[in-house]
């Protein structure tokens, strides 16, 4: 099966040529895949070289002519790099563009913790009006991505991952999707951790929501869940652990509740590994999973806890 990634110059191509607003603007990484884009739209296709604060500050003078950027490059240097561009360029200049990243929480662990971010999110999360789509497959992504673009000048992160669940889900931008109904707790998966999710859980009385849209958070659809499963709920995030837990709280503000954040740690782990170890390490496998949602909900039986 292709990769996420796989399915970006391809998708973001037709794009480039179905629309004469859409440019895609590169730091280097990516930009042989689109050779051919390029040959067609020069003007459209631009590469900074590994420049990526110019790479951000770019993308908003396209996006203040009316173009709609499509901007490109590792999570770390897409978000953490240029983060002041990022909150002034599109932010305090109240411009939008797409950012699209990859290599995500651990993907390429040979590349060390340069070229990790798991607390892109949390990062963006400190900004306001950005939508950040967070796809569990190559199909998800390429629905995700025409999303986006078609946005009208919104601000939205897309974050792409080699790791990738079994099969597809009918995602739409915007709401949760009931995987698994059950009486004993919610279970929220976002994005690639839906398959880990659901063999953790596979023999458990919890509902399981899919998550591919996390901001905004698909409120209605949460408190709907909460209401026939109860309102203990798991939230399991491919970044940094928590993340999301402000926004469940806030959602349910008005109900004793109970949330369980769990996602990437902040410790550095210091070796290469594969993309599996470090998962394992991280407890985002299905054991490590099954093992601290065990703890959480039966803590929970016959108590009513808020947090």
């Amino acid at each position: 099966m292709d990769t996420m990634r796989d399915r970006f110059a391809p998708v973001v191509s037709r794009l480039l040529d179905e629309d004469p607003r859409v440019a895609v603007v590169l730091a280097e990484i990516g930009k042989d895949a689109f050779h051919d884009a390029m040959a067609r739209h020069p003007d459209r296709v631009i590469n900074v070289g590994i420049r990526e604060q110019l790479l951000v500050g770019a993308a908003a003078g396209l996006a203040l002519t009316g173009l709609r950027p499509v901007v490109h490059t590792f999570a770390s240097f897409l978000v953490e790099r240029p983060f002041e561009q990022v909150k002034l360029d599109f932010g305090h200049q109240g411009t939008g563009a797409v950012l699209v990243s990859a290599a995500a929480s651990y993907d390429w662990p040979a590349g060390g913790f340069t070229h990790m971010a798991p607390g892109d999110v949390a990062l963006l999360d400190t900004l306001d009006g950005w939508t950040v789509h967070v796809p569990g497959h190559p199909d998800e992504a390429e629905t995700l991505l025409r999303h986006a673009v078609a946005a009208g000048d919104d601000r939205v992160y897309v974050r792409l991952s080699v790791q990738s669940n079994r099969q597809a889900r009918p995602v739409d931008g915007a709401h949760l999707v009931t995987v698994r109904e059950g009486r004993s707790g919610v279970v929220i998966a976002v994005g690639p951790l839906l398959d880990a999710v659901l063999d953790a859980t596979r023999d458990l009385d919890v509902t399981v929501l899919y998550a591919t849209t996390v901001r905004p958070l698909d409120v209605p659809a949460l408190r709907r869940a909460t209401e026939a499963a109860g309102t203990d709920v798991v939230l399991v995030e491919p970044y940094l652990a928590g993340t999301s837990t402000a926004a469940v709280n806030d959602a349910l503000s008005d109900r004793p509740h109970r949330v369980l954040g769990l996602g990437v740690g902040r410790r550095e782990l210091r070796r290469y590994g594969t993309v599996e170890e470090h998962a394992a390490a991280h407890g985002l496998d299905a054991r490590g999973l099954r093992e601290r949602i065990d703890g959480f909900l039966g803590a929970g039986r016959g108590a009513t806890v808020r947090v």
